[in-house]
């Protein structure tokens, strides 16, 4: 059969190159043609655009490229419509794809499934309408969705686990090194356990949250342990020096899992890395510096439609993690939470049990798999019903 995919950033590219790896081991005939990237290049088809070309954040930028960004959509339309593939599939990126969702359910018979569902719970909840009207099959990756859609909105969708429990379970079981030999390899002290800091992995980011990091680490903490700043593999060396100017910060590259494997506790923005840190059992402190705080913390409030902001406190339903953000965010709050996960702290094992929860409520199916198996199961059956 034929495969359209349409994703519009990295980690997209990622999940999508693994959904596309797992169809081909479920239909030996695939077809594959995408707006992706790299990755997905990588397992074969056709790519019509790559994903930078679509990748614009914030409004100015958008704004800057809006004559680009209908261009790649109106070729995206009647691409679809040229090449009549068997099924449109959607990976995250919902500004883009609920247009081309609309697209095809008006102008063609094409199914339209979507891997990753948007996180509407979080923000514009009112898309809602769009996927009931334009999105045959949903696939979620976070087991809470699953209530979202389907208890709240009466929408049915596909739990097929996390991809990213598979993607931590397989680094760790392949993963032999130990902490000695992984601070010589990067030219750390062997004696001290260290500090991860996960400052995110755009600029901004790093220029908002990695300096209080930095200020949290006390002159006796850093007696006995030393901080290292997992580098995000699309920022510049260069970017990272001024942070580093002081002295008492390590940096490396392209080895976060492996830093995780060794790391005695973290600070962590925000996002995916939350997940991860959990998945490696590192007691972590949720750090996201915010402009205007206290709107912030308002509009979080009475605006945005969720409890928190870390996945780990999501798929929990409670706070198993501390979140610093907006009004909450302070270098004293950070080195306050820092100093009470250290071993020997209460607080510590409590945050391992509740990683235990977060683990169980994730299950172990392996998500491009599963996916893959109810999307190939689904078109065979449209197939044999059209007959």
């Amino acid at each position: 059969m034929k495969y359209y995919l349409i994703v519009g950033e990295a980690s997209g590219d990622l999940h999508a190159s693994r959904l596309m790896h797992s169809v081909k081991a479920q239909d030996a005939a695939a077809e594959f043609r995408f707006f992706g990237g790299d990755l997905m290049s990588r397992e074969g088809g056709t790519r019509v655009r790559h994903y930078k070309e679509l990748a614009y954040m914030g409004f100015v930028p958008v704004l800057l490229h809006l004559r680009t960004i209908f261009r790649n959509m109106s070729l995206c339309k009647h691409d679809i419509v040229d090449w009549q593939p068997d099924v449109v599939i959607l990976v995250d990126y919902p500004g883009f794809n609920l247009d081309i969702a609309k697209y095809v359910h008006t102008h063609t018979h094409i199914p339209v499934y979507y891997y990753i569902s948007p996180k509407i719970w979080a923000w514009k909840e009112w898309r809602i309408k769009s996927i009931r009207l334009y999105v045959d099959e949903l696939f979620s990756i976070l087991p809470f969705e699953v209530d979202f859609y389907e208890g709240k909105h009466h929408y049915p969708i596909h739990y097929v686990g996390n991809p990213t429990v598979e993607e931590v379970m397989t680094f760790r079981e392949g993963y032999r090194e130990d902490r000695e030999a992984f601070c010589r390899r990067h030219g750390l002290d062997p004696q001290k356990p260290v500090v991860a800091l996960l400052a995110g992995s755009r600029k901004q980011e790093i220029k908002d949250n990695l300096p209080a990091m930095a200020a949290s680490l006390t002159r006796e903490l850093l007696r006995d342990y030393q901080a290292v700043v997992a580098g995000a593999p699309s920022i510049d060396r260069d970017y990272y020096d001024p942070f580093l100017a002081a002295g008492h910060l390590n940096i490396i590259f392209d080895d976060t899992y492996a830093l995780l494997s060794h790391a005695t506790v973290a600070l962590v923005t925000s996002g995916t890395a939350t997940l991860e840190t959990a998945l490696f059992r590192v007691p972590q402190v949720v750090c996201y510096e915010t402009p205007l705080p206290k709107l912030m913390r308002w509009g979080f409030n009475h605006i945005i439609k969720c409890p928190y902001i870390s996945l780990v406190n999501l798929i929990a339903g409670r706070e198993v993690v501390p979140e610093l953000f907006a009004d909450r965010f302070s270098v004293a709050n950070i080195r306050d939470w820092l100093l009470r996960l250290l071993p020997g702290q209460p607080d510590r094992d409590a945050m391992l049990r509740g990683y235990d929860e977060v683990v169980r409520r994730l299950g172990d199916r392996v998500a491009p798999d599963e996916a893959a198996r109810i999307m190939v199961a689904a078109l065979n059956e449209r197939v044999e019903t059209a007959r």
